[in-house]
């Protein structure tokens, strides 16, 4: 039996020319995925959320709700910073959720690394779901989940080397449809397809808080 977490049989991008096709593929892709209707995105700040927020945005336009979650776990100022960038370079609709007492009350006490991102993961969707009841035909969660993302996560080597809160954080039921566009690329490949979108050097390098 195959396993449906192993990378499909597709060349690494290496090139701006493989990273253009990869872009019209995957809005084609979304377009038709999605449809109609419309999408939330989890914001991070770091390139792959926004690398794939760029990508939906070509996809989906006005559909596209981007959600930027700040879990009070930040760097001092680091959530006014990336809703700054975010939404002067990408110049799509950006809503700020102010979680931080909330995420710190479910972590207070919790020391094992791995209990803490299954916790940060699950309460996560729980944000994006109550976001998505105030808005009206939101059927679809975007993640900038990335394929390293998947290895440590699902299962695919043999081990959990350790679950990512996009992965196996996220809660066995959930109201919304996961839309991953990046979820089959590496680091590198991502930064590519950033870069042939025209994203700024700054975003296309940054990292977020914790990582």
């Amino acid at each position: 039996m195959s396993n449906p977490n192993k990378r499909p049989d597709m060349e690494r991008i290496t090139t701006p020319e493989l990273a253009k096709a990869f872009i019209d593929e995957q809005i084609e892709a979304l377009r038709a995925q999605i449809g109609g209707g419309k999408v939330l995105l989890a914001l991070s700040g770091g390139v792959d959320s926004a690398v794939a927020a760029a990508l939906l945005y070509r996809a989906v336009g006005e559909q596209l709700t981007c959600i930027f979650v700040d879990h009070g776990l930040l760097r001092k100022d680091e959530g006014d910073q990336v809703e700054r960038a975010m939404h002067d370079c990408l110049g799509m609709r950006i809503v700020r959720v102010n979680a931080q007492e909330r995420f710190l009350t479910k972590l207070a006490g919790i020391s094992e690394p791995e209990r803490k991102r299954k916790i940060i993961g699950e309460e996560f969707i729980r944000v994006f779901e109550e976001e998505a009841r105030k808005l009206e035909g939101i059927r679809f969660l975007a993640q900038g989940t990335i394929y390293p993302d998947r290895i440590e996560s699902l299962n695919i080597t043999g081990k959990v080397i350790k679950s990512h809160h996009n992965v196996g954080g996220l809660p066995k039921e959930m109201n919304l449809q996961l839309c991953e566009p990046l979820k089959w690329l590496f680091k590198d490949e991502v930064r590519r397809v950033g870069r042939s979108m025209g994203m700024p050097e700054h975003l296309i390098t940054r990292h977020p808080f914790p990582g």
